[in-house]
């Protein structure tokens, strides 16, 4: 089986560049694990997709290899960070790939190119051998980071669950094409046999991201960071306790579909990756499959979260919603 990785997995005599022109001649003597257990398997590396530079962010593009395009519309990101494996993989270059995800890096890709992904619990595959702009990361310097693939399809499986839905009515919220497109894969769900309600998860998962955030710079005291854990350990803590109630959770995986380049950065769409920070701190499994089309023919992903360990949940529904919504399909030549 042919594969790709995002270009902050280390590659043995396969250059790693992390999207930064220091490092462009850098070719590592070992893979990472996960790209070391695919090519024990018979996997072969076809090559590096691109990425931000050193690994993270919402648009990709760097100074070394630059922008990567969606391919539904080259006016538009494909996202970030796994923004190069996941429009390699829609365009139809690679059958599938290896990223990562920290805050939705897997998860928004996946969304603006109208394929699948799967974020799994924290620790179910090893990080070793993954870079960032502080060398190999590990599972205890950032927890929220987790490799996971990005393909155009999931396994076809049945089942029945009692099954959350979150589409944040209100304003500002998701788009009303975004909305549509959870609410059919609520139906589809519902007409399996789950049992479906409307329900909000409690607290601000993102807020307290955008605090993890802030605590890798300078001036955070020991004494605060400490507090910051805390604090996280009794979100997670509250959360469980909300989700003792349900299978499963459907949610948009952002505001809208794929915007134009840049644009992830104003102030209007910088907080939309809200509907996927909080899992990140959870670690619980993710999974992302193509639901619906825009208007104007972009990609609109949903997002399904499970109970930690249950990655096979996570994917059976969404292996359901995309026998029944259509999933991945080609974008125009």
């Amino acid at each position: 089986m042919p594969f790709t990785a995002k270009d902050n997995f280390e590659t043995r005599g396969v250059v790693t560049t992390i999207g930064v022109p220091e490092r462009a001649g850098t070719v590592p003597p070992a893979d990472a694990t996960a790209v070391a257990r695919l090519r024990a398997a018979g996997g072969i590396l076809l090559g590096k997709t691109n990425c931000p530079p050193w690994g993270g962010g919402l648009e990709t593009d760097n100074p070394l290899d630059g922008r990567t395009d969606n391919p539904y519309d080259r006016s538009r990101t494909p996202g970030g960070s796994s923004g190069g494996e996941a429009a390699a993989v829609a365009a139809a270059l690679s059958p599938c790939g290896l990223g990562t995800d920290s805050g939705g890096s897997l998860r928004v890709p996946a969304h603006f190119c109208g394929v699948a992904t799967l974020k799994p619990t924290n620790g179910l595959i090893p990080v070793t051998g993954v870079l960032d702009d502080d060398g190999p990361i590990g599972a205890l310097s950032d927890p929220r980071t987790q490799p996971g693939p990005i393909a155009r399809s999931v396994a076809d499986l049945t089942l029945l669950l009692r099954v959350a839905v979150h589409t944040g009515a209100g304003s500002p919220g998701p788009t009303p094409e975004t909305t549509a497109t959870v609410t059919a894969a609520a139906e589809a769900l519902a007409s399996a046999g789950a049992a479906v309600e409307e329900a909000r998860p409690p607290g601000d998962g993102h807020a307290l991201t955008v605090e993890v955030w802030r605590s890798y710079g300078p001036g955070v005291s020991s004494q605060e960071l400490y507090r910051l854990r805390r604090r996280w350990d009794r979100y997670r803590a509250e959360l469980g306790a909300w989700m003792a109630s349900w299978d499963a959770i459907l949610t948009p995986v952002y505001d809208r579909p794929a915007p134009p380049h840049g644009a992830t950065e104003t102030p209007g769409l910088r907080d939309a990756i809200r509907w996927t920070t909080p899992w990140s701190l959870t670690g619980w499994p993710c999974t992302v499959v193509r639901c619906g089309t825009s208007p104007d023919g972009l990609p609109i992903g949903v997002q399904v979260i499970a109970p930690p360990w249950r990655d096979d949940l996570a994917l059976a529904l969404a292996a359901h919603l995309e026998t029944i919504l259509g999933g991945w399909h080609p974008p125009p030549r």
